[in-house]
C-alpha cells in the first residue's frame, strides 16, 4: 500500500530551494513498516481521546457522585479552559524547540508516557467530592501532555511518507486513530462497565467506581503498548545544520522565553514568505472548531433532541467512529490525487447540508439522526486528516515542530466558537417557540454556521506549493 522511496519537504511559496534544508542523507526512506509504526500511535492514543475525555473518565467526573452536576461540569469546564490556554502558550515553542534541536522523537516519548502515567493515576480518583481536583488535575495535565505530544508526533509526517503519499499516510493515522478508539471501547464497556453476563473482566467489583478506575489503567496500558512502535522503528529527526559543509553545526541553544523572541520572527518570516500558510492556520482554527463540535454535541443530541438511551448513544458512537474511520482511510487517496485543499472543501460543503438535513428533518425522529448523522461523520476524518496534510506540504524543512505548534494553538484559540454558537441558537430556539419546548436540535444550526463560516476563509487560501528535491517532480497540491 505505501511504497519506500526518497522524499523531499515541501517549500513554501516565496523560499528558495538554498534557504531550505534537505532531509539528512541519513534518514532512511519511508517504508511501509514505518508507516504503520506511526499510525498505530494514534490506534494508542484513542485511549485518552475516546476512552478518558470523551465517553468515560469526564462522564465519571461529571456524576452525582462528585457533586451537583452542574457545579462540577462548570469546574470541568475551567480546568479544560486552563489546559487550553496553557498549550496555546507553549505548543509552538515546545515544537520549536524540538526542530532546533533534533530532539522531536525523544520530546514524543517524553510527553507520551507523562499522559501515560497520568491517566494511570486516574485510578485513585475514587467517587467522592474530595477527590474532584485530583481527577481534574490530571485531566487537565493530561490534555496538555497529549496536545505536547501531538505536535511532535503531527510533525513526523514528513518523515514516514512522501509529496505524493502524505494524503495517503496522514488518512491512514486518523483512521488508525478511529479504529482503536472502537476497539478499546468495545473492550472496557462490555468487559468493565456493562460486563456481559454480569461479571466484568479480572472479577472486578462494580462498587466505589472501580470499573471505570480499572478502565483508566487499561487505557494507560493500552497507549504505553501502542506508542512504542513510533519510537522504535521511525529514526530520529535531524536538525538542519547551518551551511558550512563538513564544519555546519546545529543551531545554538535558545532560552525558554527567548524562544518567543524567536517565535516572533519566525511568524514575521512564514507570513512574508507564505502568507497562505497563516491564511490556512485561520480558516483550519475555525473549521476545526466546528469538526469537533460535531463529535462533542453528537451524543448531547442523539439523547436530548432524538431520544436515544444511553446504551443507544454508545452503539451510534462506535457506529460514528467505524464510518469516520473507513472514510478518513480512503478518502486520503483522493487526497494525493487531488490535493488537500478539495478534500477539505467537499467535507465542509458535505458537513453543512448534512448538518442542516438534521435540523430541518428533526421531526423524522431516530432514523433521521442515525442517517444524517453517520453522513457527518462521514466527512469529519477527512477534513481532519486533509488539513493536516494540506499544512505538512506547505512547511519549510526544520520547522515541521514549530508549524504544527502554531497548528495547535490556533486550533485552541478558537475552541470557544462551537460550544458558543450552539448554545446561542438554543437560545434563539427558546425565544422563538417558548421556553417550554424542546429546542436543543437549534443548537446544529450553531455547528453548522461554524462550519460555513470556516468553508469561507478556506476559499481564498492558495494551495499550489513548490517542492524541494528532484525539479522533475511536480509540486504538491
Amino acid at each position: 500500500m505505501f511504497t519506500a522511496c526518497h522524499y523531499c519537504f515541501p517549500m513554501t511559496v516565496g523560499a528558495t530551494a538554498s534557504e531550505l534544508s534537505s532531509p539528512s542523507p541519513s534518514d532512511s526512506a519511508p517504508t511501509r513498516g514505518r508507516v504503520l509504526a506511526w499510525g498505530l500511535w494514534d490506534w494508542g492514543s484513542a485511549s485518552f481521546n475516546a476512552v478518558i475525555t470523551t465517553f468515560v473518565f469526564t462522564v465519571y467526573l461529571t456524576s452525582n457522585a462528585f457533586g451537583g452536576e452542574t457545579a462540577v461540569s462548570a469546574q470541568l469546564g475551567v480546568a479544560m479552559t486552563i489546559a487550553g490556554v496553557l498549550v496555546a502558550l507553549l505548543a509552538p515553542i515546545t515544537g520549536q524547540r524540538s526542530d532546533r534541536r533534533g530532539r522531536r522523537k525523544l520530546w514524543l516519548a517524553v510527553n507520551t508516557y507523562i499522559v501515560v502515567v497520568l491517566s494511570a493515576a486516574m485510578f485513585f480518583v475514587a467517587p467522592d467530592p474530595g477527590y474532584l481536583w485530583l481527577g481534574l488535575f490530571l485531566l487537565a495535565a493530561g490534555t496538555i501532555f497529549y496536545e505536547f505530544a501531538t505536535v511532535n508526533y503531527n510533525a513526523m509526517i514528513t518523515q514516514v511518507s512522501t509529496p505524493k503519499t502524505i494524503g495517503k499516510v496522514s488518512g491512514f493515522g486518523w483512521g488508525m486513530g478511529y479504529v482503536g478508539g472502537i476497539v478499546l471501547l468495545l473492550i472496557v464497556y462490555f468487559g468493565f462497565i456493562e460486563p456481559i453476563g454480569g461479571t466484568a473482566l479480572f472479577g472486578v467489583p462494580a462498587t466505589d467506581g472501580l470499573p471505570v478506575r480499572v478502565t483508566m489503567l487499561v487505557a494507560a496500558a493500552w497507549f504505553g503498548l501502542f506508542a512504542l512502535p513510533v519510537l522504535l522503528r521511525v529514526p530520529e529527526y535531524h536538525a538542519p545544520a547551518k551551511p558550512g559543509g563538513a564544519d555546519a553545526v546545529l543551531a545554538p541553544r535558545v532560552g525558554f522565553f527567548a524562544s518567543y523572541g524567536v517565535l516572533f520572527r519566525d511568524i514575521r518570516t512564514l507570513y512574508r514568505e507564505s502568507r497562505q500558510t497563516v491564511y490556512f492556520l485561520i480558516a483550519s482554527a475555525v473549521f476545526r472548531d466546528g469538526l469537533t463540535g460535531v463529535f462533542t454535541f453528537g451524543g448531547v443530541l442523539a439523547a436530548g433532541s432524538f431520544g436515544f438511551s444511553s446504551g443507544e448513544v454508545i452503539i451510534f458512537a462506535i457506529a460514528a467512529n467505524v464510518v469516520a474511520g473507513a472514510s478518513t482511510m480512503l478518502v486520503g487517496l483522493l487526497d494525493d490525487r487531488f490535493g488537500a485543499k478539495p478534500v477539505i472543501m467537499t467535507s465542509l460543503i458535505g458537513l453543512v447540508i448534512s448538518g442542516t438535513a438534521v435540523f430541518f428533518l428533526h421531526d423524522g425522529g431516530q432514523t433521521v439522526f442515525w442517517i444524517f448523522g453517520l453522513i457527518l461523520c462521514a466527512f469529519v476524518g477527512p477534513a481532519q486528516s486533509a488539513s493536516r496534510s494540506f499544512l505538512a506540504r506547505r512547511i519549510p524543512a526544520g520547522r515541521n515542530g514549530e508549524i504544527f505548534g502554531l497548528y495547535a494553538t490556533t486550533g485552541k484559540a478558537a475552541t470557544f466558537l462551537a460550544p458558543a454558537m450552539f448554545t446561542l441558537f438554543i437560545g434563539i430556539g427558546a425565544a422563538i417557540n417558548g421556553p417550554d419546548a424542546n429546542v436543543q436540535y437549534w443548537g446544529v444550526l450553531g455547528i453548522v454556521l461554524v462550519l460555513f463560516v470556516g468553508l469561507l476563509l478556506l476559499i481564498p487560501v492558495r494551495s499550489n506549493d513548490v517542492v524541494v528535491g528532484d525539479p522533475a517532480e511536480p509540486a504538491a497540491k
